[in-house]
């Protein structure tokens, strides 16, 4: 029978099996960051335990990091955090970026950056958008800190096989429709529990012609949808993508070009369930609400309660539109913001920042709007500087940041005041996670720096030239 990617790569994996108990999976690559790895390292210490492969394991400062001054860290927690995180790896023999090294950024960003990241791979991380790196053909996921040790001290994983879904995106993107408006238009139509007991493959003529990059968008957000992981078949340009990395061997390039394409979804491959959508539906997103399927397009309104037949959802948009202080039926285009944030895990790329500085380039940050960008990896930040792209920003009056994750979850003096609202790249809109009582809307690059100069959102096609 004909085999999906999510079919060869769990049973490449399988170190043992037993009938109606949990696969015990082989790890090609643990990625650890400061905030979920301190407890999994002293477990080891406890148990006079080593770790198991080192060489198969990464670590990078990301999360506590400070975006505007690294030399300033107030926050004795995330200093202690970092400084855990470097006597571990020295003690452990982990390779470590820490916050000054040249291959620092967020883990997300790095990993494929520096070619850690490739098609077939059983990656983990404790953390929940570990998903990325499925944009690779990769099986990728979040695990919580007790798993971190167990793959630190065995290179396994106890894991139950989830079911297998295919979201097909049919059609060809319009203008001005990126990659984040298709997985949040994604999550809006089918919902946050969707992909619950599922491994997600994203399929169909749209995704084959995104970018890497914008494939990684995609792949991010697939917790969003509750799926266990979101990936993509390999093709040509998940290749192209690879070569000359860093962790890609130059001599066993072609060898492994085979061996990553041939994981690739078969013709005639069954899924447990399929999802559609066409891109017809998909507009500039923007979420109004405190999860991710809470949006709606540009040219839409907030909902009413009578859009919603169950007495539970109606009570859910009540809540929502208290805590965001909006009113139901209010134009989305009539959403005043005070932040925006250009960053994360999601969108902090090369792509997303040249995307953002298209709009701005020329234009100013409205009088009311506090703006910072901050790039995912070093890396992204000295590119972006060599192509001019900080002064762009900083000309419209946009903060250029150090990399890390910074606004996306509160980090250092990064955070989003009690009622104000910011329009972020990033991927959680939830109660206060921007910072106590702060309001998040999710949009694209390009959407979050037209509502820098707006103000409020616009329909970024209103401010792009048509290429």
């Amino acid at each position: 029978m004909a085999k999906t990617i999510i079919e060869k790569v769990w049973n490449d994996h399988i170190v043992h099996e037993e009938q109606k108990k949990p696969d015990l999976l082989y790890i090609d690559l643990h990625l650890i960051h400061e905030v979920t790895s301190p407890q999994a390292f002293e477990g080891l210490r406890l148990k006079n335990r080593k770790v198991r492969r080192p060489d198969l394991s990464f670590a990078t400062m990301d999360h506590n990091v400070p975006t505007k001054n690294r030399e300033v860290i107030k926050d004795p927690v995330s200093q202690q955090q970092m400084n855990t995180l470097a006597d571990n790896c020295k003690e452990f023999g982990i390779p470590l970026a820490h916050m000054h090294h040249p291959d620092q950024g967020i883990v997300h960003v790095i990993g494929p950056e520096l070619g850690l990241t490739q098609p077939g791979k059983t990656i983990v991380c404790g953390d929940s958008h570990t998903s990325t790196h499925g944009a690779f053909g990769a099986l990728a996921f979040g695990i919580g800190t007790s798993e971190v040790e167990h793959v630190l001290s065995t290179q396994t994983l106890w894991q139950s096989k989830p079911k297998t879904m295919e979201i097909k995106v049919e059609g060809e993107l319009g203008f001005g429709v990126t990659a984040k408006d298709v997985i949040l238009a994604i999550i809006s139509k089918f919902g946050v529990d969707a992909g619950t007991g599922y491994i997600v493959e994203y399929t169909g003529d749209a995704i084959r012609k995104m970018s890497m990059e914008e494939r990684m968008t995609v792949c991010n957000m697939s917790i969003e949808a509750g799926a266990r992981a979101g990936l993509i078949s390999p093709d040509e340009k998940t290749a192209e993508f690879l070569k000359n990395r860093a962790h890609v061997p130059a001599e066993q390039y072609e060898e492994l070009k085979k061996k990553w394409l041939s994981y690739a979804s078969e013709e005639g491959a069954v899924y447990d369930r399929t999802l559609t959508i066409h891109t017809d539906e998909i507009e500039p997103f923007v979420t109004w609400g405190t999860n991710p399927s809470m949006g709606s397009g540009i040219s839409a309104s907030v909902p009413r309660s009578e859009d919603f037949a169950q007495p539970a959802k109606q009570e859910e948009l009540k809540q929502a539109l208290e805590y965001m202080d909006l009113s139901e039926g209010m134009p989305i285009t009539d959403i005043e913001i005070q932040h925006v944030f250009i960053g994360s895990c999601t969108n902090s790329r090369i792509g997303d920042l040249r995307a953002a500085a298209k709009v701005i380039e020329g234009k100013k940050v409205h009088e009311n709007v506090t703006a910072i960008v901050v790039p995912g990896s070093f890396t992204v930040k000295m590119k972006a500087e060599e192509e001019g792209l900080d002064q762009v920003f900083k000309d419209a009056g946009f903060e250029w940041r150090e990399s890390g994750c910074s606004m996306c979850l509160a980090m250092n003096d990064d955070i989003v005041p009690a009622g104000e609202r910011c329009a972020s790249t990033s991927n959680r809109n939830f109660e206060g996670r921007q910072g106590a009582g702060s309001r998040t809307h999710l949009v694209s690059p390009a959407m979050a720096a037209a509502a820098a100069v707006e103000g409020k959102f616009t329909d970024v096609r209103k401010l792009q030239v048509h290429a």
